[in-house]
């Protein structure tokens, strides 16, 4: 995953592959770290880091001195994981991990909290390859935006973050709620500045004000420093309650449900340029199930294709289909983590499922309003013997939902 993350322009947070690579490092520099005996605090590798700049003697430290003074300063971490991952990120994009993995090798003291047959870190063998790893992501850019770190305590997938400037005025409109250590939107005030720029929406999470954190505030904080900035410009930075690929951010789905629950006429709402479009019948295109978006959309059948099942082949496929005329059903499709679902709609009768390894190809039809796509899958009867493959055909309520849903499965079965 590391070496799939090099793009043009730099690593930015929105690289699929990001947050695996994340992971992968914090996975190596927790493997074998040992509890000390008779601990009431469990050991995490953030507690070995920020030991360098008193056990390191070299004396060449500064840059990673002041990454770490910076992770302990930030208020938005409460947890040594929030912590560690926050510095890892910090790394990456001022390209000193490969530094700091060299400066605990010649730290014995924090060498030791390692297992020497267990660590990667204390295995020649498998430290090589370790280090050259780390040589290659000091030569790529990252982009990243550290300030977007309030949910690493939990998770390395970040929320959409947005900051937006907002001019004096005597008062926002808004309705919150403290809940887990959160400030949510509940409500927008008819005719306030907040209902009428619509810069911030119900489920949505007030993160910063003018750069005072919000992580873990009391009931009122946010009040209290909007009035020490009262007749000031403000900067407010927002986390959206829905991710880029169009599910519900996990990390706050339970916070949400607490927030329906409480308050049943709680209404969720994307942003203008995301709001769920109509059906083709005029009915509702999207619906929510277990926190994520199942899209609403017409089966139009499927047919066998071949033995061929590249992308190419989708303009021939697509119109094979429709000439039969199969009869239409409205199903739910659910895009989940592994594997996409097609349920009809009316009956709950699951139509069928496909792992994302099993997709050959998907994409749209080249036709005036661009809202047909369709994807390939091996096609097994009965026999279970291979007869080539297979064309699903279905049809989105509008060109944008259409798009979403491609650019959504593509990247999962190339991955």
């Amino acid at each position: 995953c590391i070496l799939s993350l090099t793009s043009e322009g730099g690593v930015t947070d929105s690289n699929p592959q990001l947050s695996s690579c994340c992971q992968l490092l914090e996975l190596i520099f927790r493997k074998g770290l040992q509890q000390p005996v008779l601990a009431l605090v469990h050991r995490d590798y953030w507690h070995c880091l920020e030991q360098l700049p008193q056990l390191d003697s070299c004396g060449r430290l500064s840059p990673i001195s002041l990454a770490l003074e910076q992770t302990s300063a930030c208020k938005k971490l409460l947890t040594p994981q929030g912590k560690g991952r926050y510095f890892l990120r910090l790394a990456l994009k001022r390209r000193i991990l490969g530094s700091v993995v060299q400066h605990l090798l010649h730290t014995t003291r924090l060498l030791e909290w390692y297992s020497p047959t267990v660590s990667i870190l204390r295995n020649e063998e498998f430290l090589e390859p370790f280090l050259s790893l780390l040589l290659v992501l000091t030569e790529m850019e990252f982009k990243l935006e550290v300030e977007n770190c309030s949910f690493l305590d939990e998770s390395w997938l970040l929320p959409v973050c947005e900051v937006y400037e907002l001019v004096p005025c005597r008062e926002l409109g808004m309705v919150l709620r403290y809940l887990g250590g959160r400030v949510f939107v509940l409500d927008l005030i008819e005719g306030s500045q907040a209902q009428v720029d619509r810069f911030v929406l119900p489920g949505d999470i007030i993160d910063e004000i003018n750069g005072v954190s919000l992580r873990n505030a009391s009931n009122g904080q946010a009040g209290v420093v909007l009035a020490r900035f009262k007749g000031s410009p403000l900067s407010l930075r927002v986390l959206r309650w829905r991710a880029d690929d169009g599910a519900v951010y996990q990390p706050v789905v339970k916070l949400l449900q607490a927030l329906k629950q409480e308050n049943p006429s709680l209404q969720l709402i994307s942003r203008p340029q995301q709001q769920c479009r109509g059906a083709l019948h005029g009915e509702q295109s999207q619906c929510l199930n277990e926190g994520r978006i199942v899209y609403i959309v017409q089966l139009l059948g499927k047919a066998n294709i071949g033995m061929y099942g590249g992308k190419e082949v989708l303009q021939h496929g697509i119109p094979l289909v429709l000439e039969q005329n199969q009869p239409s059903k409205t199903v739910l499709l659910d895009l989940k983590e592994t594997h996409v679902t097609c349920t009809e709609k009316s009956t709950k009768l699951e139509l069928f499922q496909h792992h994302y390894p099993e997709i050959s190809c998907v994409g749209r039809y080249s036709q005036p309003d661009h809202t047909i796509f369709a994807f390939c899958v091996v096609d097994c009867p009965e026999t279970h013997q291979t007869a080539g493959f297979c064309c699903i055909v279905l049809q989105a309520s509008s060109t944008q939902e259409c798009e979403e849903i491609v650019s959504r499965i593509g990247p999962q079965f190339q991955a």
